[in-house]
């Protein structure tokens, strides 16, 4: 069944690459971003952690939360939050489940090869935990401000 903006948004249980455990329902009360996206240390990738890092003030001063999510492990999270002093975490999310419960794992294409992967897609999560704004479309260099501007529309 597809989610849709106003939907309440699927809860999850995940750990980050210090093992922490994150689960969604744990932070009603607080907006959050949950950003998606394909592979640690990747260009695009890079770009995107890195323009949330810049903007992390400016979420911070909001008491929104920033949660990252890839399905590559708590070693490579590790060397990528460490190598862009990455002030959020990095969820692990082994096996897809929920990108998948996200509608963010999938066939991709790449070079004329296709393959199955993670979606660059960002969710903004309301405090009530239902799903205010859908990004399906993000552009990894201007993505972080792109939300800061449409939070301020809400």
């Amino acid at each position: 069944m597809p989610i849709n903006l106003g939907d309440l948004a699927p809860d999850f249980s995940l750990p980050d690459a210090e093992g922490n455990i994150h689960r969604l329902s744990a932070l009603r009360g607080k907006r959050v971003v949950l950003y998606f996206y394909p592979r640690d240390n990747t260009p695009g990738c890079t770009k995107e952690a890195c323009a949330f890092k810049d903007f992390y003030p400016q979420y911070k001063s909001q008491d929104i939360v920033v949660l990252g999510i890839s399905s590559d492990d708590a070693k490579s999270h590790t060397k990528f939050i460490q190598k862009y002093q990455l002030p959020f975490p990095l969820l692990c999310d082994e096996g897809a489940k929920v990108a998948t419960a996200y509608e963010s794992y999938g066939l991709k294409k790449f070079m004329g090869k296709e393959y199955m992967g993670v979606h660059r897609h960002t969710f903004v999560i309301a405090p009530d935990g239902t799903l205010e704004k859908i990004y399906r479309k993000v552009k990894p260099e201007t993505h972080a401000a792109e939300i800061l501007s449409d939070i301020g529309d809400l």
